[in-house]
């Protein structure tokens, strides 16, 4: 009985392993820099992340990838060595970076490509000037060599074979086997560098298209995060694995959250649906119901409304994504997400594309443009979400009221609704018609500024935007209009005069 009580408690300490993303304090919120050089983000961390409340960022793959025509995004994702040289900069910046941000109070988590190699490209070189030979297999910078790969070579074509899926070339990048000695070992000692820079995660690229069992299996080898980096002692670190699963296909994302949190794609796509008027509102009164919703549990899952790869039309959810070119579903979507209490929540911040291929604003040497910083907002071709108003002060609300019930739920049966976060926070999103009702906000008395359009002006007792007036019993007049520019108004306890 002794024995058993050890093991059980041996296989739930891994299960509940690598969920923690160790943010720093009450922060709440990672956003991914897509596409952003080392230097820049050290800078965004002092200048903007660590004060606004940000938790974290994740930032594009940081090993060395094949140099492709035209310099599409994609070319990342297409490693050629684990060598820390990119377009984003090199070793030395990475570890600055890195320091910096800590520092500041703001993780790192890294793009960890891991399931493949490079498509066959002639001459294939990478960004640190490696060469390879892809149509032979022969990756001498790790090195890998052809048997190294999964054998017979194959392209997936049948998405209800779970053996095809991760056995085979998704899109003709060459598919490594993650059961050989070999390719565990040099996955591993590239994971345990990261560890040893100081990042605290790892975003698991392709996640869906590698065996559990040897995903497991490189997780047990990955060093713990260092008590010299600021983590707790014996901290595991965070892990979240991109596993695209709505449901029909062969593979489960229920495969993958025993060990480490799974992005949940149907999070984003749902949310989609509804910000676009497609499906009613009042239905996510009911959305803490994984079953219902067949979503992964709440501790096991990082959200998002959209990512570098289905705001293009790639991975799942086709046209009810939403982006930064809608933006004001987008805002309200997004302003959900960081007031429901689900998973952990990842924002987006983009570059301006109209080519899907289109890689970040670039020099004519390939090099990357730098954002601008003009009246608080991106510049130079960067779109930089993170750093508007009605987003950052969201997260600032998810940081105050994180561990609050949802409370005083309202609808209006179709597309208005409302609810509190205990006694902390108020929220109320409009997509169709106006509201103007009375409602229970759970808000002690006072007036409040609505962070969504402004904020409290220093010394001038007055918002900036809208305001509103909660009574003694917590009810207040909450007001949206269908023509004004934002869908969606909230209240806390820090805005108010």
């Amino acid at each position: 009985m002794f024995l058993f009580s050890l093991n059980f408690i041996s296989l739930l300490a891994f299960a509940i392993a690598h969920k923690n993303p160790h943010y720093v304090g009450n922060r709440t919120t990672m956003v991914h820099l897509f596409e952003w050089k080392f230097n820049d983000i050290a800078k965004e961390c002092e200048d903007f992340l660590g004060p606004m409340g940000y938790g974290g960022v994740q930032v594009s793959p940081i090993n060395e990838n094949l140099v492709l025509s035209g310099r599409p995004w994609f070319e990342r994702y297409q490693p050629i060595s684990y060598k820390i040289i990119s377009r984003s900069g090199n070793k030395s910046e990475f570890k600055n970076m890195v320091q910096r941000c800590n520092k500041a109070g703001v993780r790192i988590y890294v793009d960890a490509v891991i399931n493949h190699m490079t498509s066959n490209v002639k001459p294939a070189y990478g960004t640190g000037g490696t060469s390879a030979q892809p149509d032979k297999l022969r990756y001498p910078a790790v090195p890998y060599s052809s048997k190294d790969f999964n054998h017979p070579v194959c392209t997936i074509q049948n998405y209800n074979n779970a053996t095809e899926v991760r056995n085979c070339e998704l899109s003709g990048l060459h598919d490594l086997n993650q059961s050989k000695v070999h390719v565990l070992t040099k996955i591993v000692q590239f994971l345990n560098e990261l560890i040893d820079l100081g990042v605290a995660g790892i975003r698991i690229d392709a996640a869906k298209h590698m065996w559990p069992n040897d995903l497991k299996a490189i997780y047990k080898k990955i060093k713990k995060l260092s008590p010299k980096n600021g983590f707790p002692r014996n901290a595991d670190c965070y892990i979240y694995q991109e596993v695209i699963d709505l449901g029909g296909e062969a593979v489960s994302k229920f495969e993958y959250n025993d060990f480490a949190n799974v992005i949940e794609f149907q999070f984003g796509i749902t949310l989609g649906n509804m910000f676009r008027g497609q499906d009613s509102l009042a239905k996510l009164k009911t959305f803490n119901d994984a079953n219902t919703w067949r979503l992964i549990p709440s501790s096991d899952a990082l959200t998002m409304i959209d990512n570098h790869d289905n705001q293009r039309g790639h991975g799942a959810g086709g046209a009810t994504i939403l982006t930064y070119k809608d933006p004001k579903p987008y805002k309200m979507a997004v302003a959900f997400m960081l007031a429901y209490p689900y998973g952990h929540v990842r924002i987006m911040s983009s570059f301006n594309f109209t080519d899907p291929s289109q890689g970040p604003p670039a020099n004519s040497d390939g090099s990357i443009i730098s954002r601008k910083i003009i009246n608080g907002r991106c510049g130079n071709g960067w779109v930089c979400e993170h750093r508007w108003p009605e987003i950052y002060h969201m997260v600032q609300f998810r940081n105050l009221v994180n561990g609050e019930k949802i409370q005083n739920w309202w609808s209006n049966g179709k597309n208005q609704i409302a609810f509190s976060r205990g006694a902390k926070g108020f929220v109320a999103f409009n997509i169709e018609g106006d509201l103007r009702e009375k409602l229970q906000t759970g808000l002690p008395a006072g007036t409040y500024c609505d962070v969504i359009t402004g904020e409290v002006i220093n010394g001038r007792g007055k918002c900036s935007g809208k305001s509103v007036k909660v009574g003694d019993d917590g009810t207040a007049t909450i007001k949206i209009l269908s023509n004004e520019p934002e869908g969606v108004l909230a209240l806390h306890i820090q805005e108010k005069l």
